[in-house]
């Protein structure tokens, strides 16, 4: 595999070059290569401090692909931009690269790999293309993540995938030699060759290796496609000697394999070789457990005689106890696959949570991860051993977790790896009963648990032993639910759904797990008391509306005022915490109170018609209502009411101001001790609010803007009509008749 860097180039000269520099047309007289081409929307990039900045690339790689070619566009926006940027770009087969830019703690039994990445650096230029190449890719689902160190530009970026095919891939019997042509080293060989279920071992062996000029053979075989992060493709090389032959253990069930041949000699040289593959296959609970499919077009060969007059066992028969009974290679346990929600699976055993387990061969789950959508989340394997259930002192419980084919000998490998994986070791025994294991964004595969008892050497009842082991396996789109201190979002991208954990207070890690820089419990109560108690600075905004009889604004402050000061409360992580009602039902009527509130203050300044002002509170509730359901944090909830509204302001003063024949407020107190110092709080409030305000500083920055916005109402509000005392809403609610007066244009209030 390979990256290279291009200058930049129109899209559709670049996707000419593309398609000229896949081969194409026969390689083979029997091979018929075929290009594709897949292309994804480009999406802009942010600076990644969890999984959700990532954007996420979802490619599907058809079988029997032999080259695949990325095209990574990364490109700036428009405007004067002189800094060098950075993007990085992970890489992954089968599952979301699992990746940990900031350096942070993942949770306890977590198993982490990392992810296969390049740099791809942006400079002056105003594009840049990357292309990255695979030979010989694995089937299935690839993955590309990409975000920046940091939180500056405006970068996009945008994948495009060649994939070169061939559509008539020779296919391998098992059992059946196979004769075929290399023409030249540019020109390898591909076939490929399907691996039965419940196999336990494959050999290769290539023969009657010989060149067309009557010299040394020498070529190359690779096994298996590449995967990324990690790669287990086989290598055999095979100079000088007519035959050789490689071994493989537990290679993946049920999917096809893919051979390469490459030609070592010289450009004008064909290689003519005979190809043969041959499988060892366990069959869990039969009388003959492990056949070979070269002897099954062959009559079974009896036993024949060793030294000392004893007869070992034929070829392909199981092995026999003690007391000569055959023993099975594997005990398989039914597992049920219980849906739950998105990306939220339970695997029950119809057995009871509890399986036996022994010695003498390995008892198997099937964890079925199959499905497409069950990559996104993670997946958790909880053993129990019961320790009453093991006779043996010091015995111990081995156990892997592996992808696409199980380990089916624990006692001889206990790193768990099988001929093209590597897999998760685990252990339980007297001494710790209990072992956990979370595979973060497990790939699309079906995945096995297998369990051996392990005895210490000298045991001899150790074959007749047998251990009771509770298993609970599931998976859960964010493990733990991201802890007190986190919240599980849920993301999608084309259809492709996947959790990520959003950490607040200070923590951090994969699933909000990272106390380094965590916030104490004092300072998460402080940070409440500000953000909630600071609403109460609303109450001076309220007793002057009513004291000036604004009731109905005094009402939108009261609403504001209790929505802001509970959503806060209900929006702190840990335990500084208090939710009166649903979450997102309190963010929603936080944000319309603020939204109105604003609304109606401006009107109020503007001095209209009880009739027309009242109206245009309602018209104008109305749609901010529409709209903060339509997009919540969108800018122009805000700023397109408040600039419609100091629109009608603004021509509702000149109107007063060209009746009058004068400034209108022509009071220059009003101007001095009322508007000035609120138009001043206010500014000071939009500006702490648009760019002051962190997620560090929240806290302090959120309080002091609710301090802000609330004097500055206090401020603008209007003076009350001549004709009104004060306080004289409480009037109306004792007296029990009243004079009616024509409330005319209020040419004579003093404003």
């Amino acid at each position: 595999m390979a990256g290279a860097a291009a200058p930049p180039l129109p899209r559709l000269l670049l996707l000419l070059l593309q398609l000229l520099a896949l081969p194409a047309g026969r390689a083979g007289p029997d091979s018929l290569y075929v290009s594709e081409y897949f292309s994804q929307s480009a999406q802009k990039l942010s600076f990644y401090s969890w999984y959700g900045n990532a954007k996420l690339f979802h490619f599907h790689v058809p079988e029997d692909t032999v080259l695949l070619r990325w095209l990574l566009q990364a490109s700036r926006g428009k405007g004067p931009e002189c800094t060098s940027m950075e993007i990085t770009v992970h890489f992954r087969h089968g599952a979301p690269p699992v990746i940990n830019p900031l350096g942070t703690r993942f949770p306890a039994n977590a198993t982490v790999r990392p992810s296969y990445n390049i740099s791809i650096t942006l400079g002056s230029a105003v594009q840049n293309t990357t292309f990255v190449n695979i030979t010989a890719p694995a089937a299935g689902d690839w993955f590309i993540a990409a975000h920046l160190p940091q939180a500056a530009g405006r970068i996009e970026v945008k994948a495009d995938m060649f994939v070169l095919r061939l559509t008539d891939m020779p296919v391998l019997e098992p059992g059946v030699p196979m004769p075929h042509t290399v023409v030249s080293p540019a020109k390898p060989l591909h076939v490929k060759v399907f691996i039965p279920k419940h196999a336990a071992g494959m050999r290769f062996q290539l023969s009657s290796c010989v060149t067309s000029q009557q010299r040394a053979c020498a070529v190359r075989v690779l096994l298996g496609s590449i995967t990324l992060p990690q790669s287990f493709q086989r290598s055999l090389t095979c100079t000088g000697s007519t035959n050789c032959s490689l071994a493989l253990e537990s290679p993946p069930w049920e999917k096809w394999l893919q051979i390469t041949v490459e030609s070592l000699g010289t450009a004008n040289a064909s290689v003519s070789v005979e190809m043969l593959a041959s499988f060892t296959v366990c069959r869990p609970g039969s009388t003959s457990p492990f056949l070979n499919f070269i002897s099954l077009n062959q009559s079974q060969a009896g036993a024949r005689p060793g030294a000392g007059g004893s007869s070992a066992p034929a070829a392909g028969e199981a092995p026999r106890n003690a007391s000569g009974r055959q023993i099975s290679c594997l005990q398989s346990q039914p597992v049920v696959r219980e849906d739950l929600d998105v990306v939220s699976v339970r695997y029950r055993l119809l057995n009871g949570p509890s399986v036996p387990v022994s010695s003498l061969s390995p008892t198997l789950l099937l964890l079925n991860l199959n499905s497409g959508m069950d990559s996104g989340g993670s997946l958790v394997v909880n053993l129990l051993l019961n320790k009453t259930s093991v006779s043996l002192a010091n015995a111990t419980v081995a156990a892997c977790v592996n992808a696409a084919s199980p380990v089916l000998s624990l006692n001889a490998t206990r790193n768990c790896s099988t001929a093209f994986s590597q897999g998760y070791p685990l252990s339980v025994s007297t001494a710790s009963a209990d072992a956990m294991l979370i595979v973060l964004y497990p790939q699309t595969d079906d995945w096995f648990l297998s369990l051996q008892l392990l005895c210490p050497k000298g045991q001899g009842e150790c074959p007749s032993a047998e251990a009771k082991v509770t298993v609970f396996a599931y998976l859960t789109p964010c493990f733990n639910d991201c802890g007190p201190y986190g919240q599980c979002s849920l993301l999608r991208r084309h259809g492709y759904l996947y959790a990520g954990c959003s950490c607040k207070a200070g923590w951090g890690g994969w699933s909000c797990t990272d106390d380094s820089k965590a916030q104490s419990v004092g300072t998460q109560n402080l940070a409440t008391l500000l953000l909630t108690l600071s609403n109460l600075m609303f109450l001076p905004a309220i007793a002057v509306a009513v004291y000036r009889f604004y009731l109905v604004e005094a009402s939108v402050y009261t609403y504001t005022m209790f929505f802001s000061t509970f959503y806060h409360a209900c929006d702190q992580p840990g335990v500084a915490v208090m939710c009166i009602m649903d979450y997102d039902t309190l963010q929603y009527c936080d944000f319309l109170g603020s939204v109105v509130a604003i609304w109606v203050t401006i009107l109020c300044m503007a001095r209209l018609k009880k009739v027309l002002k009242y109206v245009l509170f309602v018209l104008g509730t109305l749609l901010i209502a529409m709209s903060l359901q339509l997009d919540r944090r969108g800018v122009w909830n805000m700023m397109g009411p408040c600039l419609f509204a100091l629109v009608i302001m603004v021509t509702a003063w000149v109107h007063h101001g060209a009746k009058r024949r004068h400034c209108y407020p022509s009071s220059w107190k009003r101007w001095v001790f009322y508007l000035l110092p609120g138009i001043t709080l206010a500014f000071i409030a939009i500006s702490v609010y648009a760019f002051m305000e962190t997620n560090e500083n929240y806290y302090y920055t959120h309080s002091i803007w609710h301090v802000l916005v609330a004097c500055s109402v206090a401020f603008l509000l209007p003076p009350r009509d001549k004709h009104k005392k004060p306080w004289a809403w409480s009037q109306k609610l004792t007296c029990r008749y009243q004079i009616c007066q024509n409330d005319r244009e209020e040419l004579y209030a003093v404003t």
